[in-house]
């Protein structure tokens, strides 16, 4: 790797505005009912304005998806403007509708094309937005705008759902040629799966970077961080995930060295929508290791994240090793080839079960003291290494999910 330390230390507050040229605001436009902040907007001012974005995977996607896809793929953006009270997801083409007025709006009020613009939306699936609300509070929002840590943070507060925390991060690089910045924001607390994780978020930096780069970085990024969190195993139709570069520092990274940036960004706001999922009180993470290939291990790892019987005995402080070699043996051999006589698991370094069967006693793992569990399966079978994120499953979740509303 070329010169370039990722550092914490002297880190600037700040998320999306971390980076130089940009800035951010968030606002009440009125679509929630609870009164909070709802709308928030992000704009680059330059000198370049490039711009890369992945979305969800799911068939069924949200008018905004369908308007950004198409808007970035000139890998061009200026600003993007996102909403939450509601996903503007099967409205229909009155739906679309909303979803470019708001594009158009921003537009109007930033003096740019409306195509240089992207839209994101979170919040109940199937109700058309309040649209007069949403465009009568772009001005406001545009008025709010400031390139100061207080419009990073209203800006992440205004995407959140059932979010109890608003979630930023920041990285600062030294390269031989300066410093350059990467600052991000996200929102997610349910509907936590691949692809993305369910989430709004937008990652900024003041690095040159060309299209076709930030395209690459940010893809390798979130392949090994909101491709890696699973939740609740409900894929989102809603998610987004935007790099915008402003150029503004004038530091032109190499691709390791900006992806290695954007990666540690986006690992840092994975981990924060996994702390903050809905109802959980406990972030597990599962790694697979000595797997024939990096595929076979994430499908293991997905197996035991996506069992609702690993994670209520997670709840319940119980290293339950036999549901979890259960979950193990689901996964086909043609994906993942092992012999089951030879695997090994262990919980918060605990060797529960070794070759197949019962070793330490269950009684040496302690499960109360933190709120972090680890739990490694060992295949045996090749060098390649996995960990997923992925939570307990609640009374609260239950609860959450059964009362949720915008």
């Amino acid at each position: 790797m070329t010169d370039g330390a990722v550092t914490d230390e002297a880190t600037p507050a700040g998320g999306v505005t971390a980076a130089r040229g940009f800035r951010a605001a968030g606002v009440t436009a009125g679509l929630k009912e609870s009164g909070n902040p709802d709308l928030a907007l992000v704009v680059n001012d330059g000198p370049e304005f490039t711009a890369a974005a992945v979305f969800t995977s799911n068939r069924v996607v949200g008018a905004p998806v369908m308007w950004s896809r198409q808007a970035v793929k000139d890998g061009v953006a200026r600003a993007v403007v996102l909403n939450s009270g509601g996903a503007n997801v099967c409205t229909g083409p009155g739906g679309f509708q909303d979803a470019h007025a708001t594009a158009e709006k921003v537009a109007s009020e930033l003096g740019i094309g409306a195509i240089d613009v992207l839209v994101g939306s979170t919040g109940l699936i199937g109700v058309r937005l309040a649209a007069d609300k949403l465009l009568a509070g772009i001005p406001v929002a545009v008025g709010a705008l400031t390139a100061d840590a207080a419009g990073a943070q209203a800006a992440a507060t205004a995407i959140m759902t059932t979010d109890t925390v608003a979630k930023t991060a920041v990285r600062t690089v030294e390269t031989p040629a300066g410093t350059f910045t990467v600052g991000g924001m996200a929102k997610g607390a349910g509907m936590l799966a691949p692809a993305l994780a369910t989430m709004l978020c937008v990652v900024t930096t003041d690095a040159v970077v060309p299209a076709d780069e930030a395209d690459a970085a940010l893809r390798a990024a979130t392949r090994v961080t909101f491709d890696r969190v699973d939740s609740d195993g409900a894929m989102s139709t809603s998610d987004t995930v935007v790099l915008m570069a402003s150029g503004a520092s004038g530091v032109a990274p190499d691709l390791d060295v900006l992806t290695e940036a954007v990666t540690a960004v986006c690992a840092d706001l994975a981990r924060q929508l996994v702390a903050d999922a809905e109802g959980a009180s406990h972030d597990i993470a599962i790694t697979v290791t000595n797997a024939t290939t990096e595929d076979a291990a994430l499908a293991v790892a997905r197996a035991v994240s996506r069992s609702n019987l690993v994670k209520a005995a997670i709840f319940g402080n119980d290293p339950n090793w036999g549901r979890i070699l259960s979950q193990v043996g689901t996964v086909p051999e043609e994906i993942a080839p092992y012999d089951p006589t030879e695997l090994d698991v262990s919980v918060n370094g605990v060797m529960v079960c070794k070759a197949g069967g019962a070793y330490e006693p269950r009684e040496k793992v302690d499960m109360a003291a933190s709120r972090d569990v680890t739990i490694t399966v060992d295949l045996h079978a090749g060098a390649a290494e996995v960990t997923l994120w992925t939570n307990d499953l609640t009374h609260d979740y239950v609860h959450e999910n059964s009362a949720y509303s915008s």
